[in-house]
């Protein structure tokens, strides 16, 4: 283990978590290559989607069990997820797969990566006491990043971009793995639980500041992946619906989704100068009006405005994240941070199944123009707790 000033573990961590985060969507952004590899149905997008996200459920409801992360070094969880992912992720490229084959290489990427994203914002919040949200808007900004990077990949590979996505992000989540391992020691906030405790998990519901931040954070969950895995759908139906020229989609999908980086930062901001649930809650609303009008926008508007929206909503639909995780991170003891983080997490990516298998099924009974209508749900849900809370 290095020794590293402190003002260089956040650099560090959100350079890591970009790597890993890579992972995530490297199966969306060659669906379409693997559904003629495989010969796979038009649904298969879907299926690879809610593989990963039930992965990860499952392994941050066993992590969050057995407090892992509040029982052993971050750094040593992170880095050895990283190396197990990466090689499932690399699974993909090899033998002769079916949905079912491919769902459970993605579903076991997905578990892994439970050892990668909340980790990383617990290392954050064991060495970022103050200015919490600004730290977790960068490091949500990598995952963002992370997320969009296998859609620029896609882009910019002109041939066999199968093995090129899948080598590319197995290798940089096992560097961003070992810069973990050798850069960042336990910080100073860590408080480690000194016994296995099967009762954190349902105690640090019993704080309702912490209930008030969950519940936001599932509503915005409700959205996020959803819009996230369906962006290169209904950008693909745009197209054909207005016989647009010079529509890259898989670039398009990059900087939509991309852009959301940007945002967690400018969010984490600005949270220092409001406070972090004025901000989450505005970036919330912003959201749930976005999915309300998405309808006008995807029938009337021209190429260039419709693609200035997408980009505005991909900005607002992931401003919130890093604030609804500092919130939650901030009522909880420093002993139990990780797993409150962690079952937080499974909760969130759970309701994301959801609403992901709800946009797969309305593909085939549903105009596209009303697709993302449904996501505004888990918005209004969140914000009729938030606004209610502020009054009480």
């Amino acid at each position: 283990m290095f020794i590293i000033f402190k003002e260089y573990i956040l650099p560090i961590i959100v350079i890591a978590q970009f790597c890993c985060t890579s992972l995530w969507f490297a199966g969306n952004a060659i669906s379409k290559d693997l559904a003629l590899i495989f010969n796979l149905n038009t649904q298969a997008l879907g299926h690879l989607t809610t593989a990963v996200q039930f992965g990860f459920i499952i392994g941050t409801f066993l992590f969050a069990l057995f407090t892992v992360v509040d029982r052993f070094s971050p750094s040593k969880v992170f880095f050895v997820c990283a190396c197990i992912a990466s090689v499932f992720n690399l699974f993909v490229f090899i033998g002769n797969h079916t949905v079912y084959s491919l769902s459970i290489l993605r579903f076991f990427t997905g578990f892994f990566l439970a050892g990668i994203y909340p980790v990383g914002m617990k290392i954050a919040a064991d060495y970022y006491k103050e200015g919490l949200g600004k730290s977790l808007g960068f490091l949500v900004g990598a995952l963002v990043l992370g997320t969009a990077f296998p859609h620029l990949l896609n882009y910019l590979s002109i041939s066999g971009s199968v093995s090129f996505v899948i080598f590319t992000t197995s290798i940089l989540a096992v560097l961003g793995g070992l810069l973990v391992l050798s850069f960042v020691s336990n910080g100073p906030y860590r408080a480690p639980l000194q016994r296995f405790d099967f009762k954190v998990v349902f105690n640090v519901f019993s704080n309702k500041k912490f209930r008030v931040a969950a519940f936001g954070y599932f509503g915005h969950m409700w959205e996020l992946y959803a819009f996230w895995a369906f962006v290169p759908f209904v950008l693909k139906a745009y197209k054909t619906h207005h016989d647009v020229t010079g529509f890259s989609i898989s670039m398009l999908s990059f900087l939509i989704i991309a852009i959301g980086g940007l945002a967690c930062v400018i969010s984490g901001k600005l949270s220092q100068i409001y406070t972090a649930k004025i901000i989450a809650t505005g970036a919330l609303l912003l959201s749930c009006f976005c999915c309300l009008v998405s309808p006008l926008f995807f029938m009337y508007a021209s190429k260039n405005i419709f693609l200035v929206f997408m980009m505005f909503w991909g900005m607002v639909v992931i401003a919130d994240s890093p604030l609804f995780s500092a919130l939650v991170a901030q009522s909880t003891p420093n002993s139990k941070k990780g797993t409150a983080l962690t079952i937080v997490n499974c909760i969130g990516f759970s309701v994301t199944i959801f609403s992901i298998q709800l946009l797969n099924y309305a593909t085939h009974i549903l105009p596209v123009k009303y697709l993302f209508l449904m996501l505004a749900i888990g918005p209004l849900l969140a914000l009729f707790v938030l606004l209610k809370q502020k009054r009480g």
